[in-house]
């Protein structure tokens, strides 16, 4: 959320230091000003993600903000589809978001997410999200949760349907990304579904709330204990 949650994130050993702005979403979009400088002070060996924001059906203006966040330097723009009705408008949006970012920076890497609670909410069947990054030419398909209502990923989609939309991006050539209030207790199946990116926030706050919470050096570190000791049983049952 800004360049003191970054620094924590950073010494609690966080692989990704992901820029948003909670107030104004899942996926709310953070100031130019607020990106650049943590992209400033992010290790290299680091990566750096933002996001667009949750987006209407303006392919213009979505192409814009994408074509700006890239030029701060980040690895990754993400874009939610939550004012996107159909497939094929998605697709429309999509195509000239990665256009746009790739011109301004070619290794960048552009994720779009869905949402498990999409039923509730009117927006798109998240189970349809690889398909749709694959025909937009993007990089990472994610699934995260709109409404945080203390309920979270897998009270949406079942275990069998997130094994499915991994599996799928994979088969695709994307990078496969879980969010949405995961817990810590969550973090092994995310890991045993295949996944290749846990996207957290507020397991990683003070008073596990992402929004007025602070994200603290501590709670990221406890997570990536958690993450690295599910590698670690993986690797083991797979000799």
């Amino acid at each position: 959320m800004n360049l003191e949650e970054a620094q924590e994130a950073i010494a609690g050993g966080a692989d990704i230091i992901d820029v948003k702005n909670p107030a104004e979403g899942a996926l709310g979009a953070n100031y130019p000003w607020v990106i650049r400088s943590i992209q400033q002070i992010t290790p290299k060996n680091l990566k750096v993600s933002c996001t667009l924001g949750e987006v209407g059906n303006f392919p213009g203006s979505v192409s814009l903000a994408a074509y700006g966040a890239a030029s701060l330097g980040v690895d990754y723009v993400k874009v939610g589809l939550y004012g996107i009705k159909t497939a094929d408008e998605a697709v429309f949006l999509l195509q000239n978001v990665c256009r746009a970012a790739k011109e301004c920076n070619p290794k960048i890497k552009v994720a779009v997410a869905g949402y498990a609670d999409a039923g509730k909410i009117g927006a798109i069947n998240p189970l349809l999200i690889p398909k749709i990054a694959r025909k937009s030419k993007l990089d990472v398909a994610m699934v995260d949760t709109l409404v945080k209502d203390g309920k979270n990923l897998f009270d949406h989609l079942t275990l069998n349907q997130l094994k499915e939309f991994v599996d799928l991006a994979h088969s695709f050539g994307l990078e496969a990304a879980l969010a949405g209030s995961l817990r810590k207790q969550d973090l092994a199946k995310v890991h045993g579904l295949g996944a290749d990116i846990a996207g957290l926030r507020g397991a990683a706050c003070t008073n596990n709330n992402r929004v007025t919470g602070q994200i603290t050096r501590e709670l990221v570190a406890e997570l990536v204990r958690v993450m690295r000791q599910a590698e670690a049983k993986l690797s083991v049952k797979r000799v």
